[in-house]
């Protein structure tokens, strides 16, 4: 297993980002400077700024590294003074005793603002009451006791919403000069410069997750960056997924048009920097990392990793590639034969990770897949089912790549073949064309044609395999269908037209249950009760229900058992006693 959480080490290449990134930031003549690190979800944007602050920290101590987790302190009540407050602690942390005192008065300028923000924002006070920094509930029974519309809960809304801000406001109204709040920024502004000036740093602050806030904490937080913060010798890296700030801008500002959108980023982002997208050979190395650091000590994941990463800078070139037996040669490990069985099969996937559209090479996307695939495999070694690990991963990879109905078409055609081993998949693996796998394919698998061929193509083939260990353990994403999966063809059709009886008086279900033999309406039923069995809400007519009393009407024993079935129900609904009160089948011993 792997831990899902941005890395310190270089697995991707995103070196060459995070040096060109540092060189900015040491620039002398580029302070201050903003610096948008862009990516989606899970590409790497957070590793990227751990490898950037290492690159700081390998020439001098010249640089003051702050990070700002925008999404952390998403519900602070302002996140200007979130950063700021931040940004003020850590220049105490850092202060040599002559200049403590005054970064503590930095702090204190912070409170002073967050107070007349709020005060800006919130409004004074509505009937003796002030209203800023309150619940919102706090506002709207404020505005209700206004207009006499008031009831007790508006009454108490508005006392406790006094009593927060006196708790709030304790002790930062008398912490600075009583200026108004243009003068309080500017003399923020200057007090701020001084410190930095005096302490002869560098002042890089990180601020991540700002995509994951919602609109007004994201340009909050920009703002405070515009306004507050500035100033020499500083630079802030901004890591985010470009059009969710986009988003952020154009929900703040009332959808203005697009060139106001990016006026407004181009102001705050003064060099744009895109995480790169991962391709193939990333992928490649990605993999093989991952799988060789379970077996190997770092030492020889640090010899390996530079040996891939070199590989990745000179793929311009062309040169020749490392093999899975150079590679295992590298560390020591010719003779695991478990090993070079996951990196041949990691290398098999990684075409379809590198550029199928749910995955696009997403280092995070492919941990997590992985992931699932090494604990479907400790379950299936726990509970000694007969399944490789390279099984589980091939129908994992398909699960991840294509969408939910693919995959739910898989596993029924697994349900309900024999001995779990659908036909078409043998017929799809003999195939020599992209259409012909296509053509033997049900129809939900048909709407990938690209990810299917690809993957009916990957070894191991699964002709021959009993799949059904392999669904099971899929269960947290496909429903499991064990009391259906040992009907035939027919009942299995009926089960489906039975779950969704929308009377009793459906032919349709009659007629499906007429097409099943009286041996299997056993089995049937037993399918229905395990479907029911997945469900605790009775307060409403459940149409599966319906199908199971039309089944039971029509067969004494089937009767017997969904009678079985009920007398097990906590409480026997209303509903449910009128529909079967004067059936035989339930009445009778």
């Amino acid at each position: 297993m792997w831990a899902d959480t941005e890395a310190d080490t270089d697995f991707l290449n995103y070196s060459e980002v995070a040096e060109l990134i540092s060189d900015l930031v040491k620039n002398p003549n580029l302070l201050p400077l903003s610096v948008g690190v862009f990516g989606g979800w899970g590409i790497g944007k957070s590793t990227t700024l751990n490898l950037v602050e290492s690159e700081l920290g390998k020439s001098s101590d010249d640089f003051l590294v702050v990070r700002f987790d925008a999404w952390l302190y998403q519900d602070f009540d302002d996140a200007r003074a979130a950063l700021m407050s931040v940004i003020a602690d850590a220049l105490i942390t850092a202060s040599p005793p002559t200049l403590k005192e005054k970064a503590r008065g930095l702090l204190k300028r912070v409170n002073k603002l967050r107070v007349l923000g709020l005060m800006a924002e919130g409004g004074a006070a509505l009937l003796g009451m002030p209203t800023f920094g309150a619940t919102a509930r706090a506002i709207e029974g404020a505005g209700a006791l206004a207009s006499g519309k008031g009831t007790e809960e508006d009454k108490q809304a508005a006392v406790d919403a006094t009593k927060e801000v006196k708790e709030k406001l304790s002790g930062t109204l008398n912490s600075a000069s009583p200026d108004e709040p243009p003068q309080e920024i500017t003399a923020f502004r200057e007090d701020f410069g001084a410190i930095l000036k005096e302490l002869d740093k560098t002042l890089v602050v990180f601020i991540d997750n700002l995509d994951r806030c919602l609109p007004e904490k994201s340009i909050q937080t920009l703002e405070a960056i515009r306004l507050f913060l500035f100033l020499p010798s500083t630079a802030f890296i901004i890591a985010a997924d470009e059009d969710m700030v986009r988003h952020a801008v154009a929900q703040h500002f009332n959808n203005p048009g697009e060139r106001h959108v990016t006026d407004y980023l181009d102001k705050l982002i003064q060099m744009p920097i895109y995480v790169p997208r991962v391709g193939v050979l990333e992928v490649r190395a990605y993999l093989f990392l991952l799988y060789a650091s379970d077996v190997i000590d770092e030492e020889g994941l640090e010899l390996l990793r530079s040996a891939l990463i070199r590989e990745l800078q000179n793929s311009w070139a062309d040169g020749d590639r490392l093999s899975i037996s150079d590679i295992l040669k590298l560390i020591g490990k010719e003779g695991d034969d478990e090993l070079r069985a996951q990196l041949e099969a990691a290398e098999r996937m990684t075409p379809m990770l590198a550029m199928s559209m749910q995955v696009s090479g997403n280092p995070r996307t492919i941990k997590r897949l992985l992931n699932v695939v090494r604990m479907r495999t400790s379950i299936a070694k726990k509970r000694e089912m007969p399944l490789d690990e390279a099984v589980i991963a091939k129908l994992a990879l398909l699960e991840r790549c294509t969408d939910a109905a693919a995959t739910a078409a898989l596993h029924r055609e697994i349900y309900t073949a024999n001995d779990g081993k659908p036909l078409f998949l043998s017929q799809a693996e003999a195939a020599e064309t992209g259409e012909a796998i296509l053509a033997v394919c049900p129809e939900s698998l048909q709407r990938h044609p690209a990810v299917v061929t690809d993957w009916m193509r990957l070894d191991p083939k699964l002709a021959g395999i009993d799949l059904r260990p392999a669904a099971y353990l899929a269960r947290e994403s496909v429903p499991l269908e064990i009391g259906s999966s040992a009907l035939s063809p027919t009942a299995k059709s009926a089960f489906e037209t039975l779950i969704e009886t929308a009377t009793l008086s459906s032919g349709a279900a009659k007629e499906a249950i007429n097409s099943v033999e009286a041996v299997e309406q056993v089995a049937l039923m037993d399918a229905l009760i395990d479907e029911m069995r997945r469900h605790s809400e009775w307060r409403k007519v459940r149409a599966d229900f319906r199908g199971a009393v039309l089944l039971a009407r029509a067969n004494i024993d089937t009767g017997q058992q969904l009678k079985r079935f009920i007398s097990k129900l906590p409480n026997v609904p209303s509903w449910m006693n009128a529909m079967i009160k004067n059936d035989d089948w339930y009445k009778g011993e």
